[in-house]
């Protein structure tokens, strides 16, 4: 059986992350070796609701709820479960966001048949045939299927969402690090869209269910289409220069985070 790592990375999501965590059914923590929370220098109360909610609900798996040493903004606390996959001799990690807005039921048929023993990437996709979108307007929905269009041209390869908040990766296939250059922020996932297409990963993408209601989102959209559409033409003039590169823009020398709180071990 593979040692499957769930990371739930957590930024200032107080009202969702008991949500995320009652997504952890029995049958789910069936296919899970350990949860990883890791709280991003959030500045409201979900740590407390962590504990809380793990305090009440006795899970069958170990789980961890860590403190980033620095805001390192969502790629960096993908960073940090990296690590910890690498350090802990994990076989698989999967990415679910901590503000409800994906749901790791979707996954639960493939953990349950191993479609992903197949795939190095093994992506959730809200734009593909068979995906359900709940509370997301028509425009953003056209200008994501437009750039993953974009992202199909320039990398030769199908691309049906540049970035939810569920994702499934083979751990062997990180430890080259070829994502430790990648950006710090929310445009993490687009460079390893890209990185993966260069590096010739097998991927897959899986349709999901992704809503949209009480969450507070940090996307800033016209900049962000801007800066994503620079992005695809620097790694279509020179791929090899992209995918090597520097694109922080402040480089940590090692993306740490401390326990705070810890059940089953």
């Amino acid at each position: 059986m593979s040692k499957i790592l769930l990371f739930i990375p957590m930024y200032n999501c107080e009202k969702q992350i008991t949500r995320v965590l009652g997504q952890l059914t029995a049958e789910v923590c069936a296919h899970l070796s350990e949860v990883i929370i890791v709280n991003n220098r959030s500045t409201d109360g979900g740590e407390d609701a962590v504990r809380g909610y793990l305090a009440e609900h006795q899970l069958p798996i170990p789980v961890s709820l860590l403190r980033n040493n620095e805001n390192y903004g969502l790629g960096g606390s993908h960073k940090v479960a990296f690590n910890y996959a690498m350090e802990g001799g994990f076989d698989y990690l999967i990415v679910l966001h901590g503000d409800d807005q994906g749901d790791i039921s979707n996954i639960l048929p493939h953990l349950q048949n191993h479609d992903y023993e197949g795939y190095d990437c093994f992506l959730g996709a809200r734009f593909m045939k068979g995906s359900k979108l709940e509370g997301y307007s028509l425009f953003r929905t056209f200008g994501n299927r437009v750039y993953d269009i974009l992202f199909s041209i320039g990398t030769g390869q199908a691309v049906y969402d540049l970035g939810s908040g569920l994702n499934m990766y083979k751990v062997q296939v990180l430890k080259s690090r070829f994502w430790e250059k990648y950006k710090d922020n929310l445009m993490f996932n687009y460079c390893m869209v890209l990185g993966s297409a260069f590096y010739k990963h097998k991927v897959k993408y899986f349709p999901i269910l992704w809503r949209e209601d009480d969450q507070v989102s940090n996307v800033k959209m016209m900049n962000q289409a801007i800066v994503v559409l620079k992005m695809l033409g620097s790694y279509v003039l020179n791929k090899k220069k992209f995918v090597e590169s520097e694109h922080r823009d402040r480089p940590v020398e090692h993306y740490s985070a401390q326990p705070v709180f810890a059940t089953g071990k």
